[in-house]
């Protein structure tokens, strides 16, 4: 078993707290992805795992071993970072085998090795090739396999797609996803600012912020059930729209209306004495309908339209703060000034109370944190 198990984690570069008190159980063979804006500590977390950062406070534990006095090299973990870090005069064979070969692991068993890593990569045409022969995406692999032939029992990714274009990040990405898969009794821990790749690899997605968990749970989970206005506005691409409203907690459900908006009876049983008179209406633009006057929930006039051929993104200013994005069928009929009237299903809508809590769905499950 190798679980990693973060317990009352606390890491602080002089007077400030980078890491405050993360406490995170990660079960063997689980694909975890940290995310968070920068500056939020993912990477310094995944650099306390690893051993190459000191504890200010708290325990990391792989495979039920304490590793507070564990050298990095020692704790079976391989690392691949946002660097591809190759030797450019070693071909892919040298550089994906050096670290073997410095560890005096026998000819035959690193061939061995190497050759496995570079099937599961479909590295075996490219081993006798120099760094400076291969594409971004390429070099990435053999960092990747460099990793692999090390048979560790936990991975840590730190930003590895980063330098990669559009293209290549998504082939790389489709890469990781068929290594875990592969070596699904490996425990994968994945660092990375951008949400899409969180939710495409992730089994449990970890929200992070300034130095705390926000939430953590399934992409699923965290796209149907953010726990505050953070996350809400971090998971899902486009961001959620986030609208000022007004609450009535009158039984058995609560009626919202936005700002300029008609009510709207959501099922979200709020209790008297607990309402407050505002909070905010969150509506994904994946959700919002063309609806009428009488039927919308927000109403304005069309700022800007993006024609992306399977949907159309249409900005509508509805006088608020910023406006309102929705995500519509390619041929909607969305001209810039025209007024559109904006619905969504209300099972669909999510609200949040005016410290930022989400309110929950009637049967909603809650997401552990």
């Amino acid at each position: 078993m190798t679980d990693v198990v973060l317990s009352g984690i606390w890491k602080s570069f002089d007077e400030v707290d980078v890491i405050k008190g993360v406490d995170l159980n990660i079960r063997t063979g689980e694909f975890i992805v940290f995310v968070g804006p920068s500056g939020c500590g993912k990477s310094t977390l995944l650099r306390l795992i690893a051993g190459l950062e000191d504890l200010t406070a708290g325990e990391v534990e792989i495979g039920g071993e304490v590793m507070t006095d564990v050298a990095p090299s020692k704790r079976g973990i391989a690392m691949v970072f946002q660097s591809y870090a190759l030797y450019p005069h070693m071909n892919v064979f040298e550089n994906m085998s050096f670290g073997m070969r410095l560890a005096k692991v026998g000819k035959q068993e690193t061939r061995r090795r190497v050759q496995e890593a570079a099937d599961i990569l479909q590295l075996t045409p490219l081993l006798d090739r120099l760094p400076k022969q291969l594409s971004g995406g390429q070099r990435q692999r053999v960092a990747i396999g460099r990793a692999i032939v090390r048979d560790p029992r936990v991975f840590l990714f730190d930003e590895p797609l980063s330098n990669l274009d559009a293209a290549l990040r998504v082939a790389t990405r489709i890469q990781i996803a068929k290594l875990h898969q592969s070596m699904s009794h490996t425990t994968m821990i994945y660092v990375t600012h951008d949400q899409v790749e969180a939710m495409t690899l992730a089994d449990r997605i970890v929200v992070l912020n300034g130095g705390v968990i926000e939430q953590v749970g399934t992409p699923i989970d965290l796209y149907e059930h953010p726990k505050n206005l953070f996350v809400a506005r971090f998971i899902g691409s486009p961001a959620m729209n986030l609208i000022p409203c007004s609450i009535d907690s009158a039984a058995p459900n609560a009626t919202v209306t936005p700002a300029d908006g008609n009510p709207v009876i959501v099922d979200m049983p709020i209790a008297a004495e607990a309402a407050e008179s505002n909070g905010t209406l969150g509506i994904r633009p994946e959700d919002f309908e063309i609806g009428d006057e009488i039927t919308a929930i927000v109403s304005g006039d069309v700022d800007i339209v993006e024609v992306l051929g399977e949907f159309t993104m249409v900005y509508v200013n509805c006088g608020l703060a910023e406006p309102v994005l929705a995500k519509l069928d390619g041929n909607v009929p969305a001209r810039i000034g025209n007024q559109v009237h904006l619905t969504a299903p209300t099972a669909k809508l999510h609200l949040f109370d005016s410290s930022g809590l989400a309110y929950r769905r009637k049967n909603s499950s809650e997401s552990a944190a």
